[in-house]
């Protein structure tokens, strides 16, 4: 449980807040994140690691000399947005470069590859790696969709020890991807946690059971047995892992290997103690050399009662990353020398926003309040079915999709608000309410949404009132980049399900010439019946992929909010017709 917060919107940016001032020594506060106090040495590439809050020490806690040069933090449990990230490793850049590394999830992958791209395009060569570390999350033969868990340390851990070397970006990505190859992890768990301002858990187990498999994000496990004694637990974890060795580990007897034994939340450092005696037993009887062994809270998930284990398999190179010495707010290992001094001139301030609008037509202005209308539409139903949006979520997902879509919302009317009260058109308004939206939900919704918004309003640009069939353009055009950026399809169990049917029926709408109130609202009809139709479905993307079955009977969370949202902006074209 949760208790100590303000404003749970607010939870993540206070708690960031408050860390970076507990923490002068090692960091200091920026746009999106946090950097080292000290500069990036000049020609040292920069790895900056990121992902939701509400992990803690991942990922702000292990920003500091000989490991991460800066951490982008999202929301709870939301990836950071790419304008986050982008701020981020623009203070942290020294000049050779940054390496962007998080766990695989789709929000991160998808808004640390718009970064990606946007640091390119500011003159940052910049590259990714994603963190897949987790087991029970996809098969062997499906290894790249697995979920990045406890494994991120020791992959971040030999990346930055690598660039501390001074080597160049492109050799730092291959140790990261070296790393990430021999790591797995696999983890249990005796209840969910509990979000800031939520009166119950993601997920519960039974009395005297244990949860299977589980995510960090409150996802549920892959099954359930019996509550084990500490020994039993070791003796799950360990033979889990011994399983599934690398490629090019034969057999574990003879190998070195890392090894984290992770607390995530609730299970306290003497329960640990307790497992890891039995975990060194059992290792040590398979042959495996243990290496600097890590036995604490690492990758947390708020107040989960769970355990996960680690290993990395080492090779010569690896160990020496893993042993190489690191001083961070919560993770210190051997001696670095005198502390560099802090350094008082801030990095490069990122661009600062433009608040002037481009000029635009007293219709595209006329038609902005349109517009306008309807994102306050937007924020009104999902601020009334949050609670159902965050339920439907949490059945196979990580229950966080009515709170991202309530932050997104909010921010995008308040966005668009601004600048139609700087003058600017139907587009502009569209364009900053884009920015808005994935700028504070993060997360695979706030990039989606975001493209939603920014395809629309280029559609409807400035200059003329928006026909409908350049509405239905634009509706179509969303369509196509959310599933270029996204990569799903009809079918995958995702919002794809609805908008492509809903740009379907509104293109066929406004080609026979029907008003667009009317097109609407045939279109609208159509995504409520596809949002349903999605609880058939088995969902084959997203945190909710490796609990498949689970949703069988409920709708996508992202459907049913797409199908909601249709209807309400319909609601707002005919009160503005």
């Amino acid at each position: 449980m949760t208790r100590l917060f303000n404003d749970p919107a607010a939870f993540a940016d206070e708690a960031l807040e408050g860390f970076a001032a507990a923490h002068r020594r090692w960091v200091r506060p920026v746009t999106g994140g946090v950097v080292r106090a000290a500069a990036t040495p000049a020609g040292q590439v920069a790895v900056v690691i990121g992902g939701g809050s509400g992990h803690y020490p991942a990922f702000s806690g292990l920003v500091g000399r000989g490991l991460a040069h800066g951490a982008a933090v999202g929301n709870v449990f939301a990836s950071p947005s790419a304008q986050q990230i982008r701020s981020v490793a623009r203070a942290a850049h020294g000049g050779a470069g940054v390496l962007l590394m998080y766990g695989n999830y789709a929000g991160d992958v998808l808004h640390f590859g718009q970064a990606a791209e946007r640091l390119a395009a500011d003159g940052v060569e910049a590259r990714t790696y994603a963190v897949a570390d987790d087991i029970s999350s996809a098969a062997p033969d499906e290894s790249a969709e697995r979920r990045g868990i406890a494994g991120d340390l020791p992959v971040f851990k030999a990346a930055a020890a690598a660039a501390e070397q001074g080597r160049s970006l492109d050799e730092v990505l291959r140790v990261a991807e070296r790393a990430g190859a021999r790591t797995r992890s696999f983890g249990i768990a005796f209840s969910g946690c509990t979000l800031p301002g939520s009166d119950h858990p993601l997920f519960t187990v039974p009395e005297a059971r244990m949860a299977v498999g589980l995510g960090i994000h409150g996802e549920p496990g892959i099954g359930e047995e019996a509550l084990p004694t500490a020994d039993d637990a070791a003796r799950l974890l360990v033979e889990t892992l011994l399983k599934e060795l690398p490629e090019d580990v034969a057999a574990p007897d003879g190998q070195r290997a890392a090894v984290v034994l992770n607390g995530l939340g609730s299970v306290k450092y003497e329960e640990l103690f307790v497992v890891y005696r039995k975990v060194a037993e059992l290792l040590g009887e398979a042959g495996v050399e243990i290496v600097d062994p890590e036995v604490g809270e690492l990758v947390t998930s708020f107040d989960m009662a769970g355990v996960s284990l680690t290993l990395t398999w080492l090779d010569e190179g690896l160990e020496a990353l893993w042993r190489a010495p690191a001083d961070t707010p919560a993770y210190r290992k051997g001696a670095l020398g005198t502390p560099e001094p802090e350094d008082d001139e801030r990095a490069p301030a990122e661009d600062a926003r433009d608040t002037a609008v481009p000029p635009a037509s007293d219709a595209s202005r006329e038609a902005a309040g349109t517009v306008l209308a309807a994102l306050d539409a937007v924020a009104g139903i999902v601020e009334a079915h949050v609670e159902e949006l965050g339920r439907i979520d949490a059945v196979a997902g990580d229950g966080d999709h009515g709170i991202g879509m309530r932050r997104g919302s909010t921010a995008a009317r308040s966005a668009a608000a601004e600048a139609r009260e700087r003058g600017a058109g139907a587009g502009t308004v569209l364009h900053r309410a884009a920015d808005a939206w994935a700028d504070r939900a993060g997360g695979t919704s706030g990039a989606l949404w975001g493209t939603i918004l920014r395809s629309l309003g280029t559609a409807l640009g400035d200059r003329d009132a928006p026909a409908a069939p350049r509405v239905a353009e634009g509706v179509t055009e969303a369509s196509a980049a959310v599933r270029r950026l996204g990569g799903a399809e009809v079918g995958d169990k995702t919002m794809v399900d609805v908008l492509v049917p809903f740009a379907d029926a509104l293109t066929a709408a406004t080609a026979e010439g029907v008003p667009l109130t009317e097109a609407w609202d045939r279109a609208a009809d159509a995504a409520t019946d596809a949002a349903a139709a999605t609880a058939r479905l088995l969902p084959r993307k997203g945190r909710a992929r490796p609990h498949a079955e689970k949703s069988l009977g409920t709708p996508d969370a992202g459907a049913h909010s797409l199908a909601l949202i249709t209807r309400a902006v319909h609601g707002a074209l005919l009160n503005h017709h």
